[in-house]
């Protein structure tokens, strides 16, 4: 069955958070992020798309085609190698020598990095073994916590020297990007750059959605509360407070926000990754069901509160997908002077006679 995508698509996402903070932003105290010309809250597409990642890596929980890329606590190089590798694509030379007796005891009580090992020669010694692929700064950045003596930092040091990654032929990469895209749900959907220093190259990805910031309809207000623990982290600040042990913290919410954000799925780009209809549908699913999955107390309540998709019967589209989302008109209610839920806002979605010929328009 014949499952490449055909068709453009051209999506609006409306989403909402109630005494929540839907993205907030690291470089100002974590508050929600805000349009400083407008008040108008935002959410980032990175945000969204972790949201994605997170409900396929939940319902798929990595299965064949459906593991994440990009998730929590990964080392992105190992992915590049573990492609090369059962590619059957050498990834370079590792370097190994007998470990000296007096070196021995030291590393015997050292954890070792990631990229270094010790293995047995048949002779009954001891080798250290610096893989191919080994990141050389994780390494260096490894020996300075490990607070090494200088003789094993030395010795460490000149197996880096010896060890040769290689870099891979252009036919190479294009086939570790192939697999990439097979195994990853997240590159065939929003694509990733995959030529990095550290790992073999396995090029780059356009992904064939792309989605834009997410803005509020409405100026937001960002609202910060002084919260309270009854209890504190150290004897020392239990001392302190003579035994009160109150900790006082800082949270920050939005009141309410309605926002919108658009996507675009292109079949050319489609066509490229390998993102199908089967891995469309997932995406659909994600978006509608993303926030269900992903509740927490800094969150509030978060909701997709519709899903409009145009799809158009052609590859390159039929309308331009401004024109399309100028056709869903978003407006507070009349009699509504501070908006505090979704049903104060009244959203007129076009019907299907007043869609442009040659798209169709797909509620969820």
């Amino acid at each position: 069955m014949d499952t490449n995508l055909k068709n453009r698509y051209d999506f609006l996402l409306l989403f909402d958070v109630k005494d929540g903070n839907p993205n907030g932003d690291p470089d100002a105290g974590n508050l929600p992020r805000v349009d400083a010309g407008t008040g108008q809250g935002l959410v980032t597409d990175v945000c969204l798309k972790r949201k994605v990642r997170n409900y396929v890596q939940l319902v798929k929980m990595g299965g064949e085609g459906f593991d994440i890329y990009v998730k929590e606590k990964a080392v992105l190089g190992r992915a590049h190698v573990e492609a090369f590798k059962s590619l059957g694509i050498d990834v370079g030379q590792e370097a190994a020598m007998v470990i000296p007796s007096e070196l021995l005891l030291e590393l015997d009580e050292l954890e070792l990095c990631e990229g270094l090992s010790i293995r047995d020669d048949g002779d009954d010694n001891k080798q250290l073994v610096v893989a191919s692929d080994a990141d050389k700064k994780e390494v260096k950045a490894w020996e300075k916590e490990a607070s090494l003596s200088k003789q094993l930092k030395a010795f460490i040091d000149k197996l880096l020297k010896d060890s040769k990654p290689r870099r891979p032929k252009a036919e190479e990469t294009e086939k570790g990007r192939d697999w990439m895209c097979g195994h990853y749900f997240d590159i065939r959907t929003f694509g990733a750059v995959m030529s990095l220093k550290s790992a073999p190259n396995c090029g780059q990805v356009r992904g064939p959605v792309q989605l834009t910031f997410a803005r509020s309809v409405d100026p937001i207000v960002t609202l910060e509360h002084s919260i309270t623990r009854m209890a504190v982290a150290t004897e020392a600040e239990a001392e302190k407070q003579s035994g009160d042990n109150r900790t006082m913290g800082r949270k920050n919410t939005v009141p309410y926000g309605l926002y919108a954000a658009y996507g675009f799925v292109s079949p050319a780009l489609a066509a490229q990754t390998g993102f199908s209809e089967e891995d469309l549908e997932l995406l659909w699913k994600a978006l509608t069901d993303m926030f269900d999955q992903d509740h927490s107390a800094a969150r509030g309540m978060m909701a997709t509160q519709k899903l409009i998709i145009f799809k158009h019967d052609s590859a390159l589209g039929n309308v331009p997908s401004h024109k399309l989302f100028d056709l869903v008109k978003i407006a507070r209610k009349d009699d509504v002077a501070v908006p505090r839920k979704f049903a104060d806002y009244e959203v007129v979605v076009p019907k299907k006679e007043d869609v442009p010929s040659g798209v169709e328009i797909i509620e969820k």
